[in-house]
């Protein structure tokens, strides 16, 4: 019968203890952001003939990494396509903040700036058309689609997201760019009223 050294035992579990905790990653740090606009094209291109039903709400922010990270494998996706969906639907689950929509719409725009916001950030899921890249995207030439509703209401759309009705899919929060600023967001929608609006 062996006799245990109580003292050695507890140096070694506490030394693994410590060894274990500085090697935890949190999941709000795990893992590095992706591109959202490229994640959605992504999931477009590689996620949706099979999952088009699913709402990003349907799971949390941490339970998304889980299920994407094990999808990887069986999808064929990179690293990095694999992150940029992970940040699409957390972009997408995230909750609207309510702003005030009178501060943009007196902001001041170019269409310069409207067209390169619409070819980095929008284009991805909306097309290069207007039409929607992929199923359950609202056409922006319809008659009864989104341009059919008031500046208001675009622009706090554009700002907090939006799932239009019959939609997979969320718009996220400032279509997945947080970096996107009020000035933005005006130029854009004026943009889309532009080269789309009937």
């Amino acid at each position: 019968m062996k006799i245990f050294n109580t003292k050695k035992v507890m140096l070694k579990l506490a030394a693994t203890i410590l060894l274990m905790s500085s090697s935890v990653v949190y999941s709000a740090e795990f893992p590095v952001a992706g591109n959202a606009s490229n994640g959605a094209k992504a999931w477009a291109e590689n996620c949706s003939r099979c999952h088009n039903m699913r709402s990003p709400e349907e799971l949390r922010d941490d339970q998304w990494i889980t299920t994407v990270f094990h999808m990887r494998v069986r999808g064929g996706l990179t690293g990095q396509e694999t992150r940029d969906i992970i940040t699409f639907l957390q972009s997408s689950n995230t909750k609207p903040i309510v702003t005030s929509s009178k501060q943009v719409s007196a902001i001041s725009v170019s269409d310069a700036t409207g067209k390169k916001v619409y070819g980095q950030t929008c284009i991805s899921c909306h097309g290069a058309d207007g039409a929607g890249a992929f199923p359950g995207v609202p056409d922006f030439n319809s008659n009864i689609g989104p341009l059919s509703k008031s500046n208001d209401v675009l622009l706090k759309n554009i700002a907090n997201g939006f799932q239009s009705p019959g939609s997979p899919m969320a718009m996220p929060p400032k279509g997945g760019n947080p970096n996107l600023t009020a000035n933005d967001i005006a130029a854009v929608l004026e943009y889309i009223r532009a080269e789309y609006g009937k």
